[in-house]
């Protein structure tokens, strides 16, 4: 069991723990803050049943969240899901007991949860190639759980690591929310370019999701992020094994796959889709449209720490610096553009807007000819070589509206197009 930096997540997570053990419940409770995917590892090393992670991830301050993770060490299935909601309306008052008789009884034992995660870390890595690359690297906390590991997994070598908003903050503060996008690192990026940084990684709140800004302070696409990270796999390192995707995510993996005669298979968004189909087809990576990516040998969940540290070892094994790592990923696959939107709605709106996502055909867009459609999730329309893609977000009271193309001009014009024939 673990928590993240958010007011009053470690006593949120203690309160469990306590139901838990009066329920003759074992627990491992972390004895600090802790990433998602640190504890989430730690059901495999202690032969768990499962994880609770007490944390909102990318949400508002306001925000909290109870994360259960099965013994899979990957997110819960929709059917899981299903039936832990079913037993919580059925299950009346839960009974506690003091937190300090359930350590006295031996049901929660206090345990540091990092050893057996940085161990496992350093057999994915060659973190001494990293170490002794000499690269100056900038990493955004963002005042969240991810504080400190790079640091320590870095240390010893000519490589310099420099924190930004490594202190806890619970107020998250000059930021909505603590998610790994460029509105929210206007100091990584400016300080990359002051200080003449390499690179500058950030993660979110509870550190399952990478934000990249290159050398010349440009933040990196998580899309681009996905698709050099799996670039790497395939062609320097040499793997095989299928690709798996939100389906929001970029058609430059869908290219790579035909380039290196793998697999792509295109889901839900959401780790509790794509980390299931990870494990059923032993994909060599999986990832979605947020920055949160998985990898095989692994956990079937979203790491940021290990997905920030593939990408030093990415530069360290080739010498490209970012922007060079995006320009030999265009080699491969072409320029893409891709943009985001978050619309906010009006409640009374969204059985209309439901209503056109699930039920309307469409031959053209905005003058755009259609050339495919599906509907994995919300509604993805193709125009050749470029897509849009309309779909509710599953944590936020938001319409998310998505497009790629190898245009900026087609780009503007699929989301102004969408959003207009929307009605929001």
């Amino acid at each position: 069991m673990g928590y993240d930096s958010r007011f009053l997540s470690r006593q949120f997570a203690e309160t469990v723990a306590t139901v838990c053990a009066a329920n003759g419940v074992k627990v491992y409770l972390s004895n600090k803050i802790s990433p998602t995917p640190v504890i989430t590892y730690n059901i495999l090393e202690h032969q768990a049943a499962g994880a609770v992670i007490i944390t909102a991830s990318h949400n508002p301050a306001l925000w909290n969240g109870y994360k259960f993770k099965p013994n899979y060490a990957g997110s819960a299935t929709q059917d899981i899901t299903d039936e832990l909601e079913a037993a919580i309306s059925t299950s009346g008052t839960p009974c506690s007991i003091p937190l300090e008789q359930a350590q006295s009884q031996g049901l929660v034992t206090m345990f540091d949860p990092d050893p057996p995660y940085l161990q496992r870390i350093g057999s994915l890595v060659d973190l001494e190639s990293i170490r002794q690359a000499g690269v100056t690297l900038l990493v955004d906390a963002l005042f969240g759980a991810g504080s400190g590991y790079i640091s320590r997994l870095l240390s010893g070598g000519p490589t310099t690591v420099q924190e930004l908003h490594s202190q806890v903050n619970p107020a998250f503060p000059g930021m909505v929310q603590p998610e790994p996008i460029a509105q929210n690192l206007p100091e990584l990026i400016q300080r990359v370019t002051e200080d003449g940084a390499s690179v500058g990684l950030a993660f979110d709140g509870d550190a399952d999701r990478l934000g990249v800004v290159d050398e010349n302070g440009r933040f990196i696409t998580t899309l681009e992020v996905f698709a050099i990270l799996a670039l790497y796999m395939l062609q320097d390192q040499g793997k095989r094994g299928p690709i798996v995707k939100g389906v929001t995510s970029s058609m430059m993996l869908n290219k790579l796959g035909e380039k290196f005669g793998v697999d792509v298979h295109e889901m839900r968004v959401g780790f509790k889709f794509i980390g299931p189909q990870m494990t059923e087809v032993d994909a060599l990576i999986g990832g979605e449209e947020s920055g949160g990516f998985a990898f095989q040998g692994h956990i079937p969940e979203r790491d940021g720490i290990l997905s920030g540290l593939l990408l030093l070892e990415y530069m360290a094994r080739t010498g490209r610096s970012p922007s060079q790592l995006v320009d030999h990923l265009f080699n491969q696959v072409g320029p893409h553009y891709y943009h985001r939107r978050d619309v906010e709605f009006k409640p009374e709106d969204r059985q209309r807007i439901e209503s056109l996502l699930t039920t309307e055909e469409l031959r053209e867009l905005g003058g755009m000819r259609v050339t495919g459609s599906d509907r994995i999730d919300g509604w993805r329309l193709k125009f050749g070589n470029a897509w849009v893609a309309s779909r509710f977000s599953g944590t936020e009271p938001l319409l998310r509206i998505y497009a790629e193309s190898e245009s900026p001009d087609q780009l503007t014009a699929l989301l102004d197009a969408a959003q207009e024939y929307l009605g929001v």
